[in-house]
């Protein structure tokens, strides 16, 4: 395929299982931390996995804050996936308040350490869990599309996003009693809290629909 695919490297993160889900699917993915080759890309992935701190760090250092930014100015689809949903948003409480992209207005918040009756809920989240669609056709039209309510994705995480407005929530997952927003959409801007690229056929597929939805 023609169309040239970046995975954002800026040394945190899951690459290798994202690029393998991309080769999976016929597209032949870069992992670089160049903002001349972001820019160049039609897709663009920015995975993650650690501290928001540490990479936003390393994202100014690197030069690729104003790259996304000047990237998703461009109209250019842009996919996150576990921390790179969260780099999305203004700022995160983790070690203090870090600021973020500032892509899509909200807070990075930690899980609380939950009992209920005899069941712990530790921290992190690791384990499969479901999600839902916020409300009734929200996935039409977006990747999320090839999913169903209920469907299992695989989470691995200490940290959630809390978007200010519900209009870029596009999927609520339950840890608990903590009811908190697992994907997000904003206009060229998609990305997932749980890991698409290790949630079997159904997260393989999100990717494709993703991919699809951007061929034009």
């Amino acid at each position: 395929m023609s169309k040239k695919v970046v995975i954002i490297d800026y040394q945190l993160g899951n690459l290798f299982s994202v690029k393998q889900a991309c080769t999976h699917l016929g597209y032949d993915a870069e992992i670089s931390s160049d903002p001349g080759k972001l820019m160049e890309a039609d897709y663009a992935i920015l995975p993650g996995v650690g501290a928001f701190n540490d990479a936003m760090k390393n994202l100014n250092e690197f030069g690729l804050t104003d790259g996304i930014h000047d990237y998703i100015s461009k109209g250019k689809p842009l996919m996150g996936v576990c921390l790179g949903l969260q780099l999305l948003l203004t700022g995160s409480e983790e070690f203090g308040d870090t600021r973020g992209l500032d892509l899509i207005p909200g807070t990075v918040k930690k899980f609380p350490v939950q009992t209920i009756g005899d069941q712990v809920y530790k921290v992190p989240q690791i384990q499969w869990n479901t999600i839902s669609e916020p409300s009734k056709g929200m996935w039409e039209n977006t990747p999320l599309k090839v999913c169903k309510e209920g469907d299992y994705m695989y989470f691995v995480h200490s940290f959630y996003a809390a978007p200010n407005e519900p209009k870029y929530v596009a999927a609520t997952t339950t840890y608990g009693n903590q009811l908190y927003c697992s994907a997000v959409i904003k206009d060229n801007i998609f990305a997932t809290q749980f890991h698409p690229e290790k949630s079997s056929l159904y997260g393989v597929n999100i990717y494709k629909a993703w991919f699809e939805q951007y061929a034009g």
